[in-house]
């Protein structure tokens, strides 16, 4: 195992105010300032955001977006004739193709919203928009890996490119190694949503992460955590134009 680069909070790029906020991490400046992605990975939104709070229709292209919550529930509505609510259970992917539009509400009963937006890349632009959930039986997958989304018929939703996410809930004291990776030579990035763990001869907590080769290595939980896993193949076509998964380092 290689740690390629450890991403601190500095890299994180603020934006928002009052009770809507979100970190931005683009994880390819951690490697080079000619790609703000790596591979399919393009951008991670680690947002807390105030029940009522209304985020109206707003575009998105070429963006395959994760949305996956901790706390909190969210009411989707889009362009395509959804209205469904979210929660840390139902996930959904909006696979954005070329025209896609959503609106999003935190509703009160579900309090404050806290998780993430990953806007991954597709393949190639210019898809057919879909939407896609998954009702999971628990919110956590304790003490082991869960696949959540990947590009093959075995992940609850389909990601239209070569990434894949896993989590996992991992006790305080417990150890765990990191599943398999999906292709040989694949890029992974191991993100700390809570909680404070050692890898690979590093130490994270809360929202750091840090990016390793496709070579086994353990994490170990100093305190319960909340791990994120996301494994993207660098040798694989993606479409790096998405309105927010896309480059913005030449932009």
């Amino acid at each position: 195992m290689t740690m390629l680069a450890r991403l601190d909070l500095s890299m994180k790029r603020k934006h928002g105010a009052g009770g809507f906020g979100i970190e931005i991490l683009y994880p390819g400046f951690a490697l080079s300032r000619t790609d703000s992605g790596i591979g399919a990975i393009g951008r991670i939104d680690h947002a807390r955001v105030t029940a009522g709070t209304v985020v109206r229709m707003h575009p998105h292209k070429d963006d395959e977006i994760l949305t996956y919550l901790r706390r909190g529930k969210v009411r989707h509505r889009d362009t395509v004739g959804h209205t469904e609510d979210i929660s840390n259970t139902r996930l959904m992917l909006m696979n954005a193709g070329h025209t896609f539009q959503h609106e999003e509400e935190v509703l009160p009963e579900g309090g404050v919203l806290e998780g993430l937006q990953i806007f991954l890349r597709p393949h190639t632009g210019d898809l057919e928009p879909q939407v896609q959930f998954h009702e999971f039986r628990t919110a956590l997958s304790v003490n082991e890996w869960r696949l959540v989304a990947g590009p093959s018929g075995d992940a609850p939703l389909l990601v239209r490119g070569p990434a894949w996410v896993h989590d996992t809930r991992l006790s305080a004291g417990n150890g765990l190694d990191l599943p398999s990776a999906p292709v040989k030579g694949a890029l992974r990035l191991l993100y700390v949503f809570a909680g404070r763990v050692a890898v690979g001869g590093a130490t994270l907590t809360n929202g750091g992460s840090v990016l390793l080769d496709d070579a086994a290595v353990g994490v170990v939980a100093e305190r319960d955590s909340d791990l994120v896993l996301f494994d993207t193949d660098p040798a694989a076509p993606v479409f790096n134009a998405g309105m927010f998964s896309g480059n913005v380092a030449s932009a």
